[in-house]
């Protein structure tokens, strides 16, 4: 990975006013960051001070002609998609500092949003910042490394995990494997399975986002 901070498109603060939170949006393989962005004026509704960012990811897809990747998935053994996650971290946790200082904002007015393999990147990073993020949520991805997690966690944010069992590139399973060793390392989870949903994000998928970015910044 090089030095240059992640770039990508951002929406709001609705409000018009200065950051009051930071919300960063991690696609998944094949897209970029204008893939999650739609999002934010939904999210908006609950957060009209949040600033919503969503990074393109550092790597060409090497397994399509276009879109963008955080890691290759050529390999999908377990231990090359630890490594991959791992290899990529380092890139996020640099974007988000960067833009939690150049905005005032520290960790607790962080939250991570991840879809896909963009879901495994928010759970890797989120869970081993120095300090806790708001919350965390995840979709239909999975946890990497789940073995090394007891080792490696430094904060437990609550985290939110959305996962459709028709999902045809990301196995349903993953959700409970990913509820089992999060809740054992002592992270707060609300895990929820999406019958008949696919790998994509439905509109109860948003509402749960909704409710938890809502509690999480209440009065703030």
């Amino acid at each position: 990975m090089n030095d240059q901070i992640l770039s990508g498109p951002s929406f709001g603060p609705a409000s018009g006013g200065t950051p009051r939170q930071l919300v960063v949006l991690l696609h998944g393989r094949g897209a970029d960051g204008n893939d999650l962005i739609g999002l934010a004026p939904l999210f908006a509704e609950q957060l009209p001070d949040a600033l919503f960012l969503s990074p393109d990811a550092p790597q060409p897809c090497d397994m399509a002609p276009f879109g963008l990747q955080w890691f290759s998935l050529i390999d999908r053994s377990p231990e090359n998609i630890a490594a991959g996650v791992r290899g990529t971290a380092p890139a996020i946790d640099a974007f988000l500092d960067h833009h939690l200082a150049q905005h005032g904002l520290t960790d607790a007015d962080l939250a991570l949003f991840g879809f896909s393999q963009g879901c495994m990147m928010a759970l890797h990073v989120g869970l081993r910042r120095s300090t806790a993020a708001a919350a965390v949520m995840g979709y239909s991805g999975m946890l990497a490394g789940a073995e090394s997690l007891s080792a490696e966690i430094t904060v437990r944010p609550p985290v939110l995990l959305v996962h459709g069992d028709g999902d045809e590139i990301v196995p349903h399973a993953a959700l409970a494997m990913a509820e089992t060793a999060l809740r054992d390392a002592g992270v707060s989870v609300e895990a929820v399975s999406r019958p008949g949903l696919g790998h994509g994000i439905d509109d109860e998928g948003v509402r749960l986002a909704q409710a938890m970015l809502g509690r999480i910044f209440a009065g703030r």
